[in-house]
């Protein structure tokens, strides 16, 4: 296999609207930032967005390359039925597993805009638990009764599992797949990845609290309703809005590349 390098991929900036180049901006931005923030798992898991003018089409990592590397030209562009439109001249190609998930939520939800998956420690952990992802911390009631939760099956390789995974999600934005890991949607990739950062932080506060071998401070029904309530609209803004610019400042400080 020829190892081709990411600054070597032609750039497609003025080849795609401007809409999709922004959006694919966004898409490399995220990648590296979940890379930055400890959530990647080498090449194994997968960010994806709609395209915005084209919204039967998403964005993808190449199946090949890590996360530190994705860019804005070197993300695939293929369509809910699994046609790639556009590949960059590496030998990367489209994962079976990537596609079944991310085109299993963008066929049933229109209003999906971005989906992002992850394999960390702490999300796998809780996501093989009886009891899910608990209101232990404030950080948890932002997604209590909001988790959908996806028995495992093996690796979602299978288009036929689709269905069931939809079926799984329905309307919700968050998802436990059980003994697999975490699952976020959003309206936007800054929203996907804020909601997953909340997400793994979560995890990872009730999995040091549970390691303690003490009895958990459990906050009552009524702090928690009251405190979930605080992160509806109109009481909070929708996350990612305030966030994205700062990450996106950092990036170029650096990451220089990811918008190339």
């Amino acid at each position: 296999m020829t190892i081709v390098q990411p600054l070597q991929i032609a750039p497609l900036q003025g080849s795609v609207s401007a809409a999709e180049w922004q959006a694919r901006v966004d898409l490399a931005a995220c990648y590296r930032l979940c890379d930055r923030y400890g959530m990647s798992d080498m090449i194994y898991t997968h960010i994806t967005c709609r395209v915005p003018d084209a919204p039967g089409q998403f964005l993808i990592n190449p199946n090949g390359m890590l996360f530190s590397e994705i860019t804005a030209s070197s993300l695939l562009k293929v369509n809910v039925d699994g046609e790639i439109l556009y590949r960059p001249e590496t030998p990367y190609g489209l994962h079976p597993a990537g596609f079944t998930i991310h085109s299993g939520i963008y066929r049933p939800r229109p209003d999906a805009q971005a989906v992002m998956h992850t394999h960390t420690v702490a999300g796998m952990a809780v996501s093989a638990l009886k009891c899910g992802l608990l209101p232990l911390t404030q950080t948890a009631t932002r997604f209590y009764g909001r988790i959908a939760y996806h028995d495992f099956r093996g690796p979602e390789r299978d288009p036929a599992e689709r269905e069931s995974l939809a079926r799984s999600i329905g309307s919700r934005n968050y998802c436990i797949l059980r003994n697999h890991g975490l699952l976020t949607i959003g309206d936007s990739v800054a929203e996907a990845f804020i909601a997953m950062w909340g997400m793994e932080r979560a995890c990872q506060a009730q999995l040091q609290a549970m390691a303690c071998n003490t009895e958990l401070e459990m906050p009552s029904e009524e702090v928690v309703q009251k405190s979930c309530a605080m992160y509806d609209p109109p009481n909070s803004r929708k996350y990612g809005l305030l966030e994205w610019p700062g990450l996106l400042r950092q990036l170029r400080r650096t990451d220089p590349d990811f918008d190339s």
